[in-house]
């Protein structure tokens, strides 16, 4: 699947053909999206601010879109649950909201990223990730609380994911280097972090 900036979200087969019809937003500019972890439902976030949820099969929008962000939206994930959506804007926030209804579950977050560029659920959903402009990844708990800094890159970090036990985080950014993070615990406040960066050649 893919989205664009004419304002639609398309679905693909792997030798590119595309099926069915475009789904199109009134929001503008969709910059991001994600597909539920049972593959029923995608959300989406766009240049107006919103969220919207979307019927897999249907290829329709589910009830209103969702408001909150002030400015648009970059980045989003499911918890692996599907019980929740967490989306990451240029307003330098991250929201969480239940895709039930539509509504936020807890105040937002404010990440002191700038731009939030990326936002990922731990494997085991306790924790979520994200990173932005200010070049850190931050890794935060369920309720929001800053658990851990994470610095290394010399640009942005624009993009982040979880290795599937959870052990890893590997993040990619403007610096050309894509980089893997070890969190292991030495104490309930202290962290070691190790790093092996690899160049993106030009």
């Amino acid at each position: 699947m893919s989205s664009s900036s004419d304002g639609s979200i398309r679905q693909w087969v792997r030798d590119g053909e595309p099926v069915g019809e475009p789904w199109r937003s009134d929001g503008a500019a969709v910059g991001s999206m994600a597909v539920c972890p049972d593959e029923t439902m995608v959300v989406s976030g766009s240049a107006d601010r919103r969220l919207r949820l979307w019927n897999l099969k249907q290829g329709s929008v589910v009830g209103n879109p969702w408001k909150g962000h002030t400015a648009p939206v970059r980045c989003l994930d499911w918890s692996p649950n599907t019980r929740e959506i967490a989306s990451g804007s240029h307003d330098g926030t991250i929201r969480r909201w239940n895709p039930n209804t539509g509504r936020q579950i807890a105040p937002p977050i404010e990440t002191g990223h700038g731009w939030v560029h990326g936002v990922k659920y731990s494997p085991r959903g306790d924790k979520f990730a994200s990173c932005g402009e200010d070049r850190v990844i931050r890794v935060w708990s369920k309720d929001g609380k800053l658990l851990i800094d994470i610095k290394g890159h010399d640009k942005s970090v624009r993009s982040l994911c979880w290795s599937r036990d959870g052990a890893y985080i590997f993040s990619g950014s403007r610096d050309k280097t894509i980089r893997k993070w070890h969190r292991a615990r030495c104490s309930s406040r202290s962290y070691q972090l190790h790093q092996l960066h690899l160049s993106v050649p030009r």
